[in-house]
């Protein structure tokens, strides 16, 4: 009997990754990675911070090819196939089809199509408004900017990226506005205690917050020149950078039956519900977690790709061959941000938390450091840390890994 062949839809950090543990889990068959992107896989989170900074301005080719993850001597027979996205499949058939036309069988099937950015639906101009999730939406920002500061920018939205951007732009010496609907800075993430601090240090170096109002349209021509907020008062702009959230490849699933209501539901070892030997990887899978409940949440963290790229790719392995798995898949998220000299580093989901304690520090104090802890019911969900030590981050995730149970 032939080794099954085993098909990856996504080229980004997770398909890679799930290529890698593939080959760690015994897995000698084929691999074939479908890509939409025309670059292998490439780092992410330098695009809103050292990369938007350089002044490099490389092309979009050459900025993946300095981006991207080195390739591991196992995974190099993998079949990279970039550039056509995926876009049909048949999973009771075992195929996917790419925009070309191109069928791809498979026996076994890993979707790691991850995110897209969200696209604000208002009139105005197209010209001078941009993303950044790719190469070529960064290079497409830094060739707008051009090499002149005091540009006026308004970043739409105040997440991750829009605060990352934000801080970034403004040490390029650019005139910088936020607007975000709802809340402070990554308050829906980390809480108003830790968001409000960061506001008031994003603030004192410069930028500006415009908060509980919406964008109802931009004015201009043939690109933009101002931004209509909710309120009807008006922000000037050469540059806007919309930052509002992001959604899921899933539409090349759809006519499956799958629960794709916000990403691939799967279950704990990351098997796609209503599939047979199809497994999920990354922010597009939703996923229980036993750390926290019972409840299946997508989480958008740095560390995610690789945790459950390892988990799906045993568990497909073991699905293939017929054998059981079931050790329980138990992943503390973490991410980073870095931020007008603010290193944020978290542990665990912190906006689960009903109850938030400033554990060590001063928030008026951030760049001396600070920890902020969260709770849920009296149990530790998460941690998020300013500007700590390496060592003390070791500590945290030890104690957070390992709690002491409760007298």
């Amino acid at each position: 009997m032939s080794t099954p062949r085993v098909v990856v839809v996504g080229g980004s950090l997770g398909g890679l990754r799930a290529a890698e543990q593939l080959r760690v889990a015994g897995h000698t068959g084929s691999i074939t990675v479908l890509g939409a992107e025309p670059h292998l896989p490439y780092n992410r989170p330098p695009l809103s911070k050292e990369v938007l900074a350089s002044g490099d301005h490389l092309p979009p080719a050459e900025l993946a090819e300095r981006l991207a993850f080195r390739r591991r001597a196992s995974t190099a027979d993998v079949d990279f196939r970039l550039g056509d996205p995926v876009v049909a499949s048949d999973l009771r058939a075992g195929v996917v089809w790419t925009g070309s036309g191109a069928a791809t069988p498979y026996e076994g099937l890993v979707v790691a199509t991850g995110l897209r950015p969200r696209r604000l639906d208002v009139p105005g101009p197209t010209a001078g408004r941009h993303v950044l999730r790719t190469v070529e939406d960064s290079h497409a920002l830094r060739a707008d900017l051009g090499r002149r500061p005091g540009q006026r920018v308004v970043v739409v939205g105040a997440g991750f990226i829009g605060c990352e951007s934000a801080a970034t732009l403004r040490t390029l010496g650019h005139d910088v506005t936020v607007v975000e609907p709802v809340g402070t800075p990554m308050e829906r993430v980390i809480g108003a205690v830790a968001s409000t601090a960061i506001q008031r240090h994003l603030e004192a170096a410069g930028i500006r917050f415009v908060l509980g109002t919406g964008i109802t349209g931009y004015l201009g021509g043939e690109r933009v020149e101002g931004v209509v907020l909710g309120s009807g008062r008006v922000l000037p702009a050469d540059v806007v950078v919309e930052a509002v959230g992001s959604l899921c490849n899933t539409e090349w699933l759809a006519e499956n039956g799958l629960d794709l209501a916000d990403g691939v539901l799967t279950d704990n070892r990351m098997r796609v519900v209503g599939a047979e030997r199809v497994v999920a990887v990354g922010d597009v899978a939703r996923f229980p977690n036993p750390v926290f409940d019972d409840v299946p949440r997508r989480v958008e963290h740095w560390s995610i790709p690789t945790d459950t790229a390892r988990v799906a790719a045993a568990t497909l392995v073991a699905d293939l061959a017929g054998r059981p798995v079931t050790d329980e898949f138990r992943p503390v998220p973490s991410f980073w941000s870095d931020q007008l000299g603010l290193r944020l580093q978290s542990l665990g989901s912190p906006a689960l938390a009903d109850e938030v304690v400033v554990a060590e520090g001063d928030p008026e104090r951030l760049l001396d450091g600070l920890l902020v802890t969260y709770h849920r019911e009296g149990r530790p969900v998460g941690t998020l840390a300013v500007n700590l030590g390496p060592a003390r981050q070791r500590e945290l995730r030890e104690q957070f890994s390992h709690p002491v149970p409760a007298a």
